[in-house]
């Protein structure tokens, strides 16, 4: 079986090439991502500081926020996040009918169960090992 080297010279450099436009392009979109970071670190320090109504406005959203989650309820704020993203996520417009908010399941303990890991775990204790 015989190699024509002519050819495997010309692959060889054409990938070569190949690699170095894709390494040139890699490198062009690293320098802009770079920019782009740099851009948006420092939008921050330029914003001005907010208003003291603003800062009480927040409070009390945070309070409303806070008052919501203890009730369970979903303030409307949320639910339009939540739309909007499944809007992005679907690629066509939804509308939530309804949502509650469901306990994780660390919240609530079954006495019942938990009485059931703690014997189990104490067995663990009382065997000998041997």
């Amino acid at each position: 079986m015989a190699v024509n080297t002519k050819d495997t010279i010309q692959a060889v450099s054409k990938r070569q090439l190949a690699m170095e436009r894709q390494l040139d392009e890699l490198t062009a979109a690293i320098k802009a991502l770079q920019a782009r970071v740099a851009e948006l670190s420092q939008t921050p320090a330029l914003q001005p500081t907010p208003e003291p109504a603003a800062r009480m406005k927040a409070a009390s959203t945070s309070a409303k926020e806070a008052a919501h989650r203890e009730t369970g309820e979903i303030t409307p704020e949320v639910l339009v996040m939540i739309a909007a993203a499944v809007t992005a996520f679907l690629g066509k417009k939804v509308r939530i009918r309804s949502a509650k908010m469901l306990q994780s399941p660390y919240e609530v303990v079954n006495p019942w169960s938990q009485q059931g890991r703690v014997y189990v775990q104490a067995l663990h204790y009382l065997r000998s090992r041997g």
